[in-house]
């Protein structure tokens, strides 16, 4: 918490400092759009449905970019902030084994560490499309036993902590999910469906996967603040917005019973399935052309 809250501070002061540099406003009309986007992109990351789909959606409605290639940068940028907040909300509130949190959380750090070097000569398309297809089996299977038609899955659901295989399992299985972050594949889905599996109580998803990705972002975010690719157009009202919109959905979260929360798993599975079945028909797309 405390590496998160210094670099948040840090990445706070460079914002500022660029946007000095490039005389941009810190209200107005951008700052209010900027706000409303914010707040409802991270409320959605809030619920493990991501930000950077959403994101990218509204950018594409609203024509906010003027720069295409500014889109990661200021992906990373803008949410980086809310999603350290969204972080220490869930490592604070939601009661989970130390021990299989920082396993869990430094699995998926070293694998994007090294995805970065190791994904990029993988199939990306083939990845997404697989990844597509286990989520929506695994949704549809998560659904059936909700409703009590199958009994094999989700064991006890209800633990704060794992020992033995079952933390091996997470800790490979995080450090693979690490790993296909540089494929396009969002670690939320994914996290929250492995978590159910391996018997957690499936608001333990929350701390993980968001922890996960809080100490990832600041690092990415300063490298493209250092390349000149980030937009800072409405960025600090994006930045306060989304704080907002975290605290608003994480208080929904933690009241929703765990039956409520599976479901919610289920939803974002599918979700995320089709976006990422989206991705990989771009890729063969741009491919052809």
């Amino acid at each position: 918490m405390v590496i998160l809250i210094i670099a948040s501070l840090g990445l706070l002061g460079l914002l500022i400092r660029g946007a000095r540099q490039k005389q941009v406003q810190f209200s107005g009309r951008d700052f209010t759009l900027g706000f409303g986007i914010g707040a409802v992109t991270d409320f959605l990351d809030t619920l493990g449905i991501g930000s950077f789909v959403t994101s990218t959606a509204i950018f594409q409605a609203t024509h906010y970019l003027k720069d295409e290639r500014q889109l990661p940068g200021t992906l990373n940028t803008m949410h980086s902030i809310p999603t350290a907040f969204e972080a220490i909300f869930f490592v604070t509130a939601v009661k989970v084994d130390p021990w299989t949190l920082l396993s869990l959380v430094l699995a998926a750090a070293v694998g994007a560490v090294l995805g970065s070097e190791f994904m990029v000569k993988l199939n990306q398309r083939r990845i997404q499309l697989i990844m597509a297809i286990a989520l929506v089996v695994t949704a549809v299977l998560m659904a059936a036993k909700l409703m009590g038609w199958v009994s094999l899955l989700g064991v006890a659901n209800h633990a704060t902590s794992l020992r033995g295989w079952p933390l091996a399992i997470g800790i490979i299985g995080n450090f693979i999910l690490g790993l296909l972050m540089s494929a396009g594949v969002g670690l939320y889905a994914p996290c929250m469906v492995m978590v159910y599996f391996l018997g957690l109580t499936p608001i333990a998803a929350f701390p993980i996967m968001m922890l996960s990705c809080a100490l990832l972002m600041p690092s990415s975010a300063v490298n493209f603040i250092r390349h000149d690719r980030v937009d800072y157009r409405g960025l600090f009202g994006i930045i306060l917005g989304g704080i907002i919109g975290v605290i608003l959905a994480a208080t929904v979260v933690k009241s929703l019973s765990l039956t409520a929360l599976s479901w919610l798993i289920v939803l974002v599975s599918l979700w995320t399935a089709s976006s990422l079945a989206k991705a990989a028909m771009r890729v063969k797309k741009a491919a052809r052309q």
